[in-house]
């Protein structure tokens, strides 16, 4: 979308904004236009190339289109949005993809920050350091300004997708007149877009003329201004006939931009001197690449007043394409439509009658537009060096190589490759087995810590720690982690390389500030090295540091990819892993304690993706969220951290402690208990003592917002004043009091909140407990991705809206049910399965793109004797786990009977599951031995899945413990195909297939319990 979209009529009626309907490339001109309501006068729109519009109203305010989207270009309405400063109006404003620049009365420059697709209106003004008197944004967000101090073009240099609002103004060489043929084509040639200066004179070119200017300047076209008062004439160069160029007669010019359409109205003078053309031809015949035969560059516009007479009356008129399309005939000029559309043009005018140039002999720029420039960023660009000398220099080699035969240059160039080989010996070869002077640059950071140490009795130690960073010759980076420490009077250490970091992981309790470093190895032995710091503060710096060099090792930078894996710790922390190809390869799998995770600000719950790059969490609140697209956040801040898509997220959890009781024949039930029993005030376990007082939040980023009170929504249900009862510690708990209850118990909960950043906006006002993406293929084509949801009351919910750019949709759809629902989950094939809170299945009926909700639930019957609390489905497979921690497999889904035959078991001891869009199946699994210790919560991949044998083989054990949700459906990168060699015929004609899994194997448990 560009300003031709949406125009903006000015003249002596109130300002009206039009939108031309029915614009493709197909049709490009349009249908018809359309006026679009106002909430006032507007000055001035801009439109960027996809889905911003942004207005300036007379008063000084700003206004939003809010609503653009595919299947509504035109927009729903209007946000008024406030000036950055009270007290001064915004005078013009400039939009691109996702930035917004403004200019206010007193010529401050502004940035918006936190725009997006969205969230079109953003959160806050930036102000930006420099006057401008207008800006303008190009197609990939690059943006130029028009200085106010000396009238002079700048370039907004550090304009990245990590750093929208860049670093500097940088001044782009933009010489005048007499300086154009030397330095303009070769200034701005390396950024494809095209600055035009000012002709100081109308000429009459002969044919001499016309072949000795077009011998150097490849004969580019522009449209220039005379030197008389608010002149205006237009130039053009035949390249193809040699005949001479009449004088063009006179004309009222059109001059539009992306904010404007005027014209300055004025006689011409009818003959100049011979003096007064010289300096003026080579501005006509300039351009920024080489013209091929048959192809003309689009004219270039400048707009120069006067330096004499009185200023003159101007006049409004309409752009008539036909009358231009007249006078390019007239004038032997042949345009072509792209070129036209691609150019970006720099104009200037003057409000009052002014020196058109400076004290220091450079024009004075008033306009300028680069909507048809892409710049790279990371490009070296040319635009500020303005060499004086070029055209002598290119006339010098011109001349120097028709004197040189290729006889001559072929032997030159031999001479030469003969000379430096030779030096080369001289210089390089005799001295090879020398070590380098310097070979390679080390930076080191040390500090103080604390060390869990490894051996028994394991205790806190005192530590020394250093980070060794270094980097070789070729740029690439590494690092060393040294843990210095006294064993018996004995002076050791442990060290661990950056590059075998897999993970850092925050560790926060009410007693220290320690993190966890895990290698492949500490994986496997469910070990990792476990440090504390002095302050919160000093171990954010210090896992801030490590993770940034853990990044640099592995040349990883910006946000997740679309197929990243994502996981939840039990703390809340969200880690991210970006798969590799060979990671689902059959037979050889990449390990997945191999796999890097690195995090990413916030705090959730649950988090689900698919490989579009949609990305929904739901906080312990139960507060659903939606990925922004940026990275870091939370303490990892500065060149780590994106600048944009930050936001402040906030999470409410429940602290629990139970108050327990035993019965006394004499007094009833008492506080004080049998030497055996558990802790009066305790945790769940009974094992730690939790009273009210010692009980802290989880840690010191949490803050209490409430008091203790009694929790009545206990399982199992309670008394009127909040007891179970049971017969003894620990036994199974209920709401009411029999002859054979001898103990009680009562749980209290006290809320703390919780304050941080990440890349998360928040999607009001309905509350969640589950939620689920479709998970698409890797070259999906939907348009609209089915979401469904589960409300915190087990209301069925179904998103509508869902895409790419607007990935928080717009409404919900409830979908009818008999009983509250507690997971859900859609399949590639929009089949949709859930876990209703009594622990049965159901399966939706008639789901699809013209039904998104179905039509009907099918009760499944759960496996004997268990109840279902979680349920995720791929392609073609539907995993399940009950309350007991067994993993259960539909074997039977067919396209024809989607519902499935019957329940398989596959494994106990498993917490979560997850079914990728390819069949891949990772669970978060409740014990897992190492060979050092036992983890609680660990990632673990089903290795073996095919299509042939869909569940799988055996588990490989991968980061753990402490993790409480994973997610791999945005993992659609299919895994490479290896064919071994066999020995004897395969028993399958598939090579890939796998023999079918004993019973045995597909009902191995994670670990022995």
């Amino acid at each position: 979308m560009r300003s031709p979209g949406a125009s903006c009529h000015f003249g002596p009626y109130p300002c009206k904004v039009w939108f031309r309907e029915g614009i493709s490339h197909h049709n490009p001109e349009g249908f018809t236009w359309e006026e679009v309501p106002l909430p006032g006068e507007v000055v001035q729109i801009s439109c960027g190339p996809v889905d911003l519009v942004w207005g300036v109203l007379w008063e000084g305010q700003l206004i939003v289109r809010e609503g653009i989207g595919r299947d509504c270009p035109k927009g729903t309405s209007w946000v008024v949005v406030d000036s950055p400063s009270p007290d001064v109006g915004v005078i013009h404003v400039a939009v691109g993809v996702s930035v917004v620049w403004a200019v206010t009365k007193d010529n401050k420059v502004w940035f918006r920050r936190g725009v997006n697709s969205h969230n079109p209106c953003g959160s806050g003004w930036i102000s930006m350091v420099g006057e401008m008197i207008m800006v303008n944004v190009g197609l990939n967000d690059q943006v130029w300004g028009i200085s106010c101090e000396d009238r002079a073009v700048y370039f907004r240099q550090g304009v990245t997708s990590s750093e929208l609002s860049g670093k500097t103004w940088k001044l782009i060489s933009v010489p005048r007149d007499g300086d154009r043929s030397h330095s303009s084509a070769n200034s701005v040639q390396s950024a494809g877009c095209f600055f035009c200066g000012e002709v100081r004179g109308q000429s009459v070119l002969n044919d001499v003329d016309s072949d000795t200017e077009r011998g150097s300047t490849d004969g580019a076209t522009c449209l220039v201004t005379s030197d008389s008062p608010g002149s205006f004439v237009e130039a053009a160069l035949d390249q193809t006939s040699d005949q001479p160029i009449e004088t063009p007669k006179p004309h009222i010019p059109k001059v539009t931009s992306d904010s404007f359409i005027s014209e300055l109205v004025s006689d011409r003078e009818s003959a100049r001197t011979s003096r007064d053309i010289g300096p003026a031809i080579p501005a006509f015949l300039e351009e920024d690449s080489i013209i091929s035969e048959g192809e003309v560059k689009a004219p270039c516009l400048a707009l120069s007043p006067g330096q004499s007479g009185g200023p003159l009356d101007l006049q409004w008129s309409n752009v008539d394409l036909e009358e231009v399309h007249a006078q390019q005939a007239q004038t032997g000029v042949v345009q072509d439509s792209a070129d036209t559309s691609s150019l970006s043009s720099v104009a200037i005018y003057t409000l009052a009658m002014e020196d058109p140039y400076g004290t220091d002999g450079h024009p004075l720029w008033a306009w300028v537009s680069g909507g048809g420039c892409y710049v790279d960023s990371h490009s070296q660009l040319s635009w500020f060096n303005c060499s004086l000398n070029t055209s002598s220099m290119v006339q010098s080699v011109q001349a120097m190589s028709l004197s040189v035969t290729p006889a001559q240059t072929a032997a030159w160039r031999k001479q030469i490759f003969e000379q430096l080989s030779e030096r080369t010996k001289r210089e390089i070869d005799h001295f090879r087995h020398y070590e380098q002077a310097v070979e390679q640059s080390v930076w080191v950071k040390k500090g103080s810590m604390q060390w869990w140490r490894d051996w028994k009795p394991h205790k806190w130690i005192d530590v020394h720690f250093a980070l060794e960073q270094f980097s070789g010759p070729e740029g690439n980076k590494d690092g060393i982690i040294f843990i210095y420490y006294n064993f018996y009077e004995e002076k050791k250490y442990l060290h661990a390389f950056i590059n075998e970091v897999t993970i850092l992981v925050p560790v926060l309790n009410d007693s220290k500030h320690t993190f966890a470093i895990y290698t492949p190895e500490r994986t496997k032995q469910r070990w990792p090295i476990r440090l504390a710091a002095t302050t919160e503060l000093e171990m954010h710096d210090w896992l801030a540091l490590l993770s940034m060099s853990c990044w640099d090792a592995r040349g990883i930078q910006g946000p997740p990819s679309k197929q990243a894996i994502w996981s939840i710790t039990c703390k809340g922390d969200i880690f991210v892993s970006e798969p590799s190809p060979s990671l689902e390869a059959v037979p050889y799998p990449t390990p997945c304690d191999q796999m890097f995770w690195r995090q990413i600000g916030g705090h959730l719950r649950i988090v689900e993706c698919n490989s579009v790059g949609i990305v929904w969490g739901i906080g312990y609140d139960h507060t659903p969220w939606v990925y922004t697209g940026g990275y870091g956040g939370g303490f990892i801040q500065g060149l780590a951290s994106s600048t944009d898509n930050i936001y402040t997220q906030t999470d409410v959890k429940s602290v629990y402690i139970y108050e327990n009781q035993r019965w006394n024949p004499v007094t009833g039930y008492t506080s004080r208990g049998l030497p055996t029993d558990r802790y009066m005030w305790s945790d769940a376990s009974g094992l730690h003592e939790c009273t009210k007082t010692n009980t802290k939040p989880p840690s010191p980023q949490w803050q209490w917002v409430s008091d203790w009170a009694i929790d009545y929504s206990q399982t199992g249900k309670t008394d009127r004043e909040g007891w179970q009862y049971a017969a003894d510690f620990p036994a199974s708990y209920h709401g009411y009091k029999t002859m054979k209850d001898f103990v009680r118990r009562r749980r209290w909960g006290r809320k703390c909140k919780l304050t941080t950043t990440g890349p998360w906006q928040e999607i009001p006002p309905i509350l969640l407990s589950d939620v689920t993406i479709l998970p698409c293929a890797a070259q999906c084509s939907v348009d609209v991705i089915p979401l469904w949801a589960i409300s915190n009351k087990g209301d069925v919910l179904c998103r509508l809206g869902v895409t790419s750019m607007t990935p928080a949709g717009t409404s919900w759809l409830h979908v009818g049910t008999d009983q509250p629902f507690k997971s859900i989950s859609i399949g590639a094939a929009s089949q949709v399965w859930a876990i209703a809170k009594d622990g049965s299945a159901f399966y939706r009926g008639s789901v699809s793109t013209q039904s998104p909700a179905g039509d009907s639930w099918f009760h499944i019957p759960s496996p004997v004797k268990q109840k279902l609390k979680q349920v995720s489905v791929g392609r073609t497979s539907v995993y399940t786990v009950d309350e007991n921690g067994n993993l259960w497999y539909r074997q039977g889904v067919t396209p024809s009977y989607p519902q499935g035959s019957s329940w398989e078991h596959i494994s106990n001891n498993v917490r979560k599951v997850s079914v990728g869009p390819l069949d891949q199946v990772w669970i978060i699994a409740d014990k897992v031995q190492g060979s050092h210790s036992l983890s609680c919560g660990t990632v673990c991949h089903r290795l073996g899945v095919q299509p042939m044998a869909p569940k799988g083989q055996s588990w490989d054990y991968g980061i753990g413990g402490g993790w409480d949700h994973i997610t791999v459906r945005g993992n659609s990168m299919e895994p490479p195909r290896i064919c071994l060699p066999t020995l004897t015929e395969p028993a399958s004609s598939d090579p890939h297939s796998l023999l079918p899994v004993s019973s045995t194997e597909a009902n191995d448990s994670v670990v022995d319990c």
